[in-house]
């Protein structure tokens, strides 16, 4: 039987998900857990690369991102899930990595200069938010993992991780492999206010809301902006709600409502109340499953500890092996 190949991705805990996680990363997380040899991290120590003047939050987001995650259909028997700080040779690696990465890698990084500017409210002119992605690279080559699921905007940051993985063989031994980027098209999904749907902006939609909560905020959600009255004409494809209908109303309610906006047919308000429900069904699954695990906690922390141990077992064979090439180990 063919060994299957082995994928490596994780988020950072800063706060409840919400459909445009689910849809831009663990819609296909669950459904990678089929094919590959999945690791999947809770990236604790990354939210400290621009949250780290406040890190009360991060211990409680972890065990709630958990929460989603396994809500949403990730697997403890099927995926490696774990916390990253709990895993210490990842400190270890990423100070032997920095030893052997430029600068100028770092400099040009593109995600870096962009959350410069965008966070231009917080300090962060720091080694380890210019670091970060020397720390990433130790994530994903600790595992030995052939491929990071993507969109197409974080390439770069596989790239980088390439490079090093690159560097270190040159150096020092073929230890790595160079892992690829697994691009994953994910569905358009903006939040209420049509910008990406974010925590910061207070226009998500989380997986964790109530039907009530659902309800008041799909209310909320932009429309055709050309669309003043009822009795005007609308046109869905440049309608956020028109948007959701695609992803969660059924075929029959989508083909209705296209042509009736279109004709002024419906108004927006009776648009978002239909959407909403058929938003509120879908996640009820979810639902159901976190009230579960909200109700069985100490489960939660015995898949986190299960999952730490395998992570760490890899973690320390490869430390092993990186220590052996570079002739580093110890008294």
């Amino acid at each position: 039987m063919e060994k299957k190949k082995r994928i490596l991705s994780g988020m950072r805990p800063t706060g409840p998900l919400h459909l445009g996680n689910y849809h831009g990363a663990l819609a296909n997380w669950v459904k990678m857990q089929d094919t590959f040899d999945c690791f999947y991290f809770i990236a604790d120590w990354h939210a400290l690369t621009s949250d780290y003047e406040n890190t009360s939050q991060i211990t409680g987001n972890s065990m709630q991102m958990m929460m989603d995650w396994l809500s949403v259909g990730l697997s403890p028997e099927k995926s490696t899930l774990f916390v990253q700080s709990s895993i210490k040779e990842h400190a270890e690696l990423f100070l032997l990595l920095s030893m052997i990465t430029p600068v100028p890698w770092l400099e040009r990084n593109p995600t870096y200069k962009d959350q410069i500017v965008q966070l231009s409210n917080k300090d962060l002119s720091t080694f380890g938010f210019l670091g970060y992605p020397v720390l990433q690279a130790a994530d994903i080559i600790m595992y030995l993992a052939n491929a990071v699921p993507v969109g197409i905007d974080q390439v770069p940051h596989v790239e980088i991780t390439r490079e090093i993985a690159r560097r270190f063989n040159y150096l020092y031994g073929d230890v790595f492999p160079e892992p690829e980027s697994v691009l994953t098209e994910t569905p358009k999904i903006l939040g209420l206010d049509r910008r990406k749907m974010s925590k910061s902006y207070d226009n998500a939609i989380y997986l964790s809301d109530s039907p009530e909560e659902i309800r008041a905020k799909t209310m909320k959600m932009i429309t055709d902006p050309q669309r003043m009255k009822k009795t005007d004409p609308g046109n869905p494809e440049i309608c956020n709600v028109y948007e959701f209908h695609k992803l969660y109303s059924d075929q029959q309610t989508v083909d209705r409502i296209n042509p009736a906006c279109r004709k002024a047919e419906i108004g927006c308000v009776e648009c978002k109340k239909i959407m909403a429900e058929f938003l509120i069904q879908a996640l009820a699954p979810i639902r159901e499953k976190r009230s579960y695990y909200e109700a069985h906690q100490d489960m939660v922390m015995d898949i986190i500890l299960t999952g730490n141990e395998k992570a760490r077992k890899v973690a320390q064979s490869t430390m092993a092996s990186v220590r052996s090439a570079m002739k580093i180990k110890g008294f």
